[in-house]
């Protein structure tokens, strides 16, 4: 039996891309103290997130836009080291910028994900991404999204489709702006994340990494809220609303031969049925 441990991170980041850094340093070390092989640091996490998901957006210059094969990629490679680390930051593409998840080891980047769904006002400081697709690495094949991604079934299905056994999320997932809980604990949002993070793990039937941005920036309140949960939906690991790493340990191929043993989600699928009646209504 070999067993992967895995964590996935809650914490507050924000526009100092050096103190990010710093940040990012010191829970990679913590991570490596515990054993842990694969890492998920939240979204927008080199640079910090937007302040805000309403009109006032558009005053936001954003955070700093990185190349993918630049510098700070390449720092954050060095520090994962035999580690493989996955990180939100804002990926710089010619004119264009993405709300971008890298994955990394210290050999380089193993895979680029550009976050294709964007809720609210967040088209207006990024343009959209186009695809969902997994990549080898060393700790198994792995897919990532970005946050609003999960909403999607589609998305995740993708990933196991191409034969991700394990899914990483990565957020920056806030509170709800409106009837907002006086505790994130009772939050409608936080409800949500967590319920969308049990559903894609036990649909696909795969491991699935969540992190996610805790804290406050701007007049954003994250839910942290970061897990690791098995092929069943079950939650490993979980940092509550606090910030932390949840840290967990599993046999990931024993796991999902397992959870799929029975009924197979992916091998029974009846993809010939699933076409949209015409006539539908699209929102």
């Amino acid at each position: 039996m070999t067993t992967l441990r895995m964590a996935a991170v809650a914490a507050e980041f924000g526009r100092d891309l050096e103190e990010d850094f710093q940040i990012a340093e010191r829970l990679i070390k913590e991570a490596r103290e515990e054993g842990v092989r694969l890492l998920a640091l939240p979204e927008a996490c080199l640079g910090g997130y937007l302040l805000s998901l309403d009109d006032s957006a558009e005053l936001d210059e954003g955070p700093p836009a990185l190349g993918l094969d630049g510098p700070e990629i390449r720092r954050l490679a060095s520090l994962a080291g035999e580690m493989t680390v996955v990180a939100g930051y804002c990926e710089a593409a010619g004119e264009a910028r993405y709300n971008s998840v890298v994955c990394v080891t210290g050999d380089g980047v193993l895979g680029n994900h550009r976050k294709v769904h964007q809720p609210l006002g967040e088209d207006a400081s990024y343009s959209s991404g186009d695809r969902f697709h997994a990549f080898d690495t060393p700790v198994g094949r792995i897919g990532m999204m970005i946050c609003y991604d999960k909403a999607f079934p589609e998305s995740a299905r993708a990933l196991a489709l191409d034969g991700a056994a394990i899914g990483v999320c990565v957020s920056a997932w806030p509170g709800s702006r409106t009837n907002a809980a006086a505790s994130l604990e009772e939050d409608r949002w936080k409800r949500r994340f967590d319920l969308f993070d049990r559903a894609r793990a036990l649909e696909n039937q795969i491991v699935w990494l969540s992190a996610n941005q805790a804290g406050t920036f701007g007049s954003l309140r994250f839910v942290g809220s970061a897990k690791v949960v098995d092929p069943g939906g079950e939650i490993l690991a979980d940092t509550g609303v606090a910030a932390g790493i949840a840290v967990a340990e599993l046999d990931v191929v024993q796991a999902l031969e397992t959870a799929r043993r029975s009924m197979g989600h992916l091998r029974d699928r009846r993809p010939e049925t699933y076409d949209v009646p015409t006539g539908a209504v699209s929102a």
